[in-house]
């Protein structure tokens, strides 16, 4: 069964080699069996989970914003992208994300702003999903 994982977390977070770490006891527990998801910022946690999702050559999906455009990550239909910039789009997002997962792994630094990381694991704590969150 394949086990949808969220891998999210804040824009500051630079610890790229605890989350290539992560995503690597991923695949060795699950093998094909598993798909990253991230919310497709360039920045960050999302950043280093896209990469070592690829590089490990994982199935990948990301839920970017309304505002932004679609790409070959892309989880919804084409027509949900390209509207205007508003912040409640990172808000809706987040939503979706925490919807489609099984698990959440959230990567917060101890001292860093993460309002985005932690409005997903809010949603996904009350859909009953499990939550990591890993400093």
């Amino acid at each position: 069964m394949k086990q949808k994982i969220g891998i999210i977390g804040s824009r500051e977070y630079s610890n790229k080699r605890k989350i290539k770490d992560t995503i690597f006891k991923l695949k060795n527990k699950f093998g094909e069996n598993v798909e990253i998801v991230s919310g497709g910022c360039p920045h960050g946690a999302d950043k280093y989970a896209k990469k070592y999702a690829l590089d490990f050559e994982l199935k990948y999906r990301e839920f970017n914003p309304a505002h932004t455009v679609q790409n070959l990550y892309s989880a919804m239909h084409e027509n949900y992208y390209g509207k205007e910039y508003t912040p409640k789009h990172f808000f809706h997002r987040n939503k979706l994300l925490a919807k489609y997962v099984d698990y959440i792994i959230a990567f917060i630094p101890k001292d860093a702003p993460s309002n985005g990381t932690i409005d997903t694991v809010k949603h996904a704590k009350k859909l009953g999903k499990k939550v990591v969150v890993i400093t």
